[in-house]
């Protein structure tokens, strides 16, 4: 390697934006963590605006990246349909910005189709208080169409603890009663989970998490089936997608503010998490290591040698881990025949070589006996640039 190079490859090493920040730092992917500990390989959030919350005379706004399902506007009707087979269009009314339940005229449906979400939904049972029990402020929300998340008017209205209003209907009671007095507008937010099946066997209940105006009513509850009226159900599969349902239950119950947003898969379904499958982590490695390596192409001197290095973390490769030693050797041979005055302008270029190596020797990935790691550490030690 001539001086020219190996000058413009020192300085470059300093811009890894990977390596500067976080490379050989914490503990290294095993056989079901695909990224080491604070990773900076692995993908970064996605920016989300938040939206705003909701008061009495006003909806909130959506986060940027939901779905708005029915945010007050008449021809937004649109999105829904008659709950019935063949479809038709809905009898439900939008009245000043609201979706309005009109008793006898069925249940509603979304057409459009989705499953695991957080989903956003406000309700107002009729200010006027007529019935009790079951009879009042009635209504449903039906992740699906399969579960149902109780909508009920339980402000001083008592009734069977697992069809109280935020309860899964028929499987779990709410742990708190949160609800504001009829006529005021009632907050869900919703964390849905469908089951999951793989060749007849369920590997995943389901869950739901409620929060009610702002209060924990379901904490990761199991859907057990999905519950259902009188009869207890039994787990099963559920489809890839369904339709949100609200429920005609003959009260004049009003909506709005409807969105969702999908959720990402569970490391059960495919999803990348902190913990995948052997196989998946194993798949997400490679694929890790294989990027690096085209990266490191891109490359020159040292900031090559150590992306290359930093590949074999996530997935062994003997081509490139030979040009990386290689590359090594080259370096070490370069540095121990610097005078004093020149070696002392690579003092963080070595450190950053050796902390490298360091790392991939404690974790097995080179051999603990490395000739040139005994060069740089002596280096080191006899220039005294580690503080005691």
């Amino acid at each position: 390697m001539n001086r020219a190079v190996l000058s413009l490859s020192l300085m470059s090493l300093l811009s890894t934006p990977a390596l500067a920040d976080g490379g050989f730092y914490g503990d290294p992917p095993d056989a079901t963590h695909p990224w080491a500990i604070h990773d900076m390989n692995r993908p970064q959030p996605p920016r989300v605006e938040p939206g705003t919350f909701s008061s009495q005379d006003r909806p909130g706004t959506p986060p940027s990246d939901a779905i708005v399902l029915f945010g007050g506007m008449a021809e937004e009707i649109e999105k829904w349909q008659a709950d019935k087979q063949p479809a038709e269009p809905t009898k439900w009314e939008v009245k000043d910005g609201v979706l309005q339940c009109v008793p006898g005229s069925g249940y509603i449906r979304t057409k459009e189709e989705f499953a695991d979400c957080q989903l956003h939904i406000e309700w107002s049972a009729p200010s006027k208080v007529e019935g009790n029990g079951q009879g009042r402020g009635n209504s449903g929300v039906f992740l699906m169409g399969q579960v149902e998340v109780q909508v009920l008017d339980n402000y001083n209205n008592p009734t069977y603890a697992d069809g109280f209003a935020s309860s899964i209907y028929g499987i779990n009671p709410p742990a708190a009663n949160a609800l504001h007095a009829p006529g005021e507008w009632q907050t869900y937010d919703i964390i849905f989970r469908r089951p999951i099946f793989k060749e007849g066997q369920e590997i995943d209940p389901g869950y739901i998490t409620v929060f009610v105006n702002g209060v924990l009513t379901q904490d990761h509850t199991p859907l057990e089936g999905g519950g259902g009226h009188k009869t207890r159900s039994q787990s099963r599969a559920f489809p890839e997608k369904g339709p949100l349902k609200l429920q005609d239950h003959g009260n004049p119950v009003r909506y709005r503010n409807i969105w969702y947003r999908p959720l990402p898969k569970r490391f059960v379904d495919g999803g990348e998490y902190s913990r995948m499958t052997p196989e998946a982590t194993a798949a997400k490695r490679a694929q890790i290591a294989e990027k690096i390596r085209s990266e490191a192409n891109q490359k020159e001197g040292q900031a090559k040698m150590l992306s290359l290095f930093e590949s074999l973390c996530y997935a062994s490769n003997d081509e490139a881990k030979n040009s990386a030693l290689g590359m090594l050797d080259g370096f070490t041979n370069e540095v121990k025949n610097l005078p004093a005055e020149k070696l002392a302008t690579q003092k963080g270029e070595i450190l950053q070589v050796t902390k490298a190596l360091r790392y991939l020797t404690k974790f097995q990935f080179l051999p603990q006996e490395l000739e040139a790691k005994k060069v740089l550490e002596g280096m080191i030690e006899a220039n005294a640039w580690e503080k005691k």
